[in-house]
């Protein structure tokens, strides 16, 4: 008999509608959703297959339950009741990493980070006749959501966070989330026949989650998981779910994913990290036996605006200076404006641009024809498309 769990993924506030796309395409269900993460049950894979699969979460946390607390008996009571020994082993550390609470009457995350620790080591202590736990294993992370005085209590089932897909030695100084990156190719519906380049590639983020997605590699496939060290965990399972995942890589496929820089180490960065990702992908093809490798994306140095449009039409899709962490408002404000040449360069391409400047629209001289707000870690940022292919009816 197949189990059947309530999973919660972490996202961009605002992307939460793609990654609802992308659990459905897995096959899960979806169950609701909240700002920044979307509820979904699955079977026992669900676990090992998102991990490995989802290009837009953040994270992926087990539900262990949810109920009513407005008070720190009924919150320990709720807590004390999930079955904590079958998901830990005896040696365990567990941290309570965050609790989010809105509207509800318990409201001092501290108190109720300790209330839920508590519960959580008089459950163990009790089940194993241990009056207190060695905590000398591995970390496992818990995590509270009190909303509207009802309780969800979550386990940490991804580790370090997921857009850490591991090919990513050096990022620069200011780089994308690879899992943003993944984001932004969704919103604009990129296909894999479509030429997309990247005119401020900095590590390379935006073209190497382009070439994952377009040969179908799954991006976890080159790292590590923190359901590898609950006590549910079946080894097994998990080697022939990813097994299954390497034999969806398509080698077969042609595409035309590029990249240019104006500091040369940067492209040399986005070279490395792509030589990486690909490496990778070529690691789970052998795990099927396969003898094929994914091409690597091309980056060469040059500056945007000595780009022109190599194909008729395309994605020109970029992340430039936001005048935060490199160079200041003014610098960013007048890179803006010289952007406009890209319109006249890259004539008959969509384009994209990520910024946390409100004021891209008034310096490039030219509204979007749409507007995407993403807020990705501590940044707020806007995506502005501008729909230039001409398509038919």
């Amino acid at each position: 008999m197949t189990n059947m769990n309530t999973f919660v993924a972490l996202c961009a506030v605002g992307a939460e509608k793609i990654l609802g796309n992308e659990i459905k395409h897995l096959g899960y269900t979806l169950a609701g959703n909240a700002p920044g993460r979307v509820v979904f049950s699955g079977d026992d894979n669900a676990m090992y297959r998102a991990n490995f699969c989802l290009r837009t979460s953040d994270r992926v946390y087990l539900q262990m339950a949810k109920y009513k607390a407005s008070d720190f008996d009924s919150l320990f009571d709720g807590c004390y009741k999930i079955n904590w020994q079958d998901y830990f082993k005896k040696d365990v550390r567990v941290v309570v990493d965050k609790v989010r609470i809105y509207k509800s009457k318990l409201n001092s995350e501290h108190s109720i980070q300790g209330m839920i620790l508590k519960a959580i080591y008089k459950k163990l202590g009790d089940k194993w006749n241990m009056s207190s736990l060695p905590e000398t294993g591995n970390k496992i992370d818990v995590r509270v959501y009190i909303d509207q005085d009802e309780a969800s209590i979550l386990l940490d089932t991804s580790g370090e966070a997921l857009h850490k897909r591991g090919y990513r030695t050096d990022g620069g100084i200011a780089p994308l989330r690879e899992t943003t990156a993944a984001v932004l190719l969704q919103e604009l519906m990129w296909k894999r026949k479509t030429p997309l380049h990247d005119p401020f590639c900095g590590s390379g983020t935006i073209a190497i989650e382009a070439a994952l997605y377009a040969y179908n590699v799954a991006p976890g496939l080159g790292r590590r998981f923190a359901y590898e060290n609950l006590a549910i965990y079946n080894q097994q399972r998990a080697i022939e779910i990813k097994k299954e995942e390497a034999s969806k890589i398509r080698t077969d496929v042609e595409c035309r994913i590029t990249g240019s820089d104006i500091d040369p180490a940067a492209v040399e960065r986005a070279k490395l990290n792509a030589e990486h990702a690909c490496v990778m992908a070529g690691r789970a093809l052998h795990l099927v036996d396969i003898a094929a490798h994914v091409k690597r994306p091309d980056f060469i140095v040059s500056d945007y605006s000595e780009l022109e449009a190599p194909y008729e039409t395309g994605l020109l899709l970029c992340n430039p200076p936001y005048g935060e962490r490199i160079g200041d408002l003014e610098e960013a404000e007048t890179l803006y404006g010289n952007m406009k040449s890209i319109f006249t360069d890259f004539k008959g391409w969509d384009i994209g641009v990520i910024t946390s400047q409100k004021s891209f629209q008034k310096c490039i001289g030219k509204p979007a024809s749409k507007v995407k707000s993403l807020k990705a870690g501590n940044l707020d940022t806007v995506l502005y498309i501008y729909s230039q292919i001409k398509r038919g009816r």
